[in-house]
């Protein structure tokens, strides 16, 4: 297995914390990261950590999800809902065939969890780089959190035959990925081309067109000096911009 992270996102329920860091234990996967959540130490949360106590009382804290994803290499936001904006979902089942296959035993792999009523935004699921869901039925699709948890390190942890990824190849980390949309964001702005009442329209079109051409660490750095010397070089647009009448 890949050195995985597990993250939720503003978790409601110390019950859920403890559950997950039992299921993480489970697969002995020990990275566990918090996005602004609630008191995970409270009795209920290690009551249902069970024997997974020391796992809990070391998960690290984060005041947002940009800086919890920010050293990973690999990002898979978990979801049900599908939507332009959220691109093309990995079936929890393909993710050997889709991903996994091609990554290194030593890639730093995180899986991303919403909230138990609401999930992930649109904005948060932007910020990573893959997006995986579970088949379920229609009348009851989501999941427990805990169960979700468990589905994917399954997942991820089941055998395959499956070729893995040996060659060398120095992977950005989300970050870093994240560095760059935020430059070429900025970039786009300047010179009207995004539409200011909806930018992630086209920035996340971006985000997936670089993600899919798979750029290591020297690519980031050149397309980092061109968007710096761009931003540079060009006069801010001062006529009408998109969406304004």
């Amino acid at each position: 297995m890949t050195k995985t992270a597990v993250i939720l996102c503003e978790t409601q329920s110390p019950g859920n914390i403890g559950s997950v860091a039992r299921a993480m234990a489970n697969f002995k996967v020990s990275d566990l990261r918090l996005v602004s959540p609630c008191d995970h130490l409270h009795p209920e949360a290690r009551k249902f950590a069970v024997g997974a106590l020391q796992l809990l009382k070391s998960a690290q804290i984060y005041p947002d999800l940009a800086s919890a994803v920010s050293d990973l290499e690999v990002t898979v936001a978990t979801t049900r809902r599908t939507g332009e904006l959220r691109g093309d979902l990995i079936e929890s089942s393909q993710l050997h065939q889709q991903l996994l296959r091609h990554l290194f035993p030593q890639t730093r792999l995180g899986l991303i969890f919403g909230r138990e009523d609401s999930g992930l935004t649109s904005d948060e699921i932007a910020l990573c780089s893959h997006v995986a869901t579970v088949s379920t039925s229609d009348e009851q699709g989501s999941l427990n959190l805990a169960q979700a948890v468990l589905l994917f390190l399954y997942e991820l942890a089941r055998p395959t035959n499956k070729e893995v990824q040996t060659k060398a190849f120095d992977r950005p980390t989300q970050g870093e990925f994240n560095g760059l949309f935020e430059q070429m964001h900025e970039v786009l702005d300047r010179i009207a081309f995004l539409n200011p009442s909806r930018p992630e329209a086209a920035m996340n079109k971006i985000r997936r067109l670089t993600l899919r051409a798979n750029p290591d660490r020297n690519d980031i750095a050149l397309l980092r000096g061109v968007w710096s010397q761009l931003a540079s070089s060009i006069n801010d647009w001062r006529g009408r911009r998109k969406g304004q009448n």
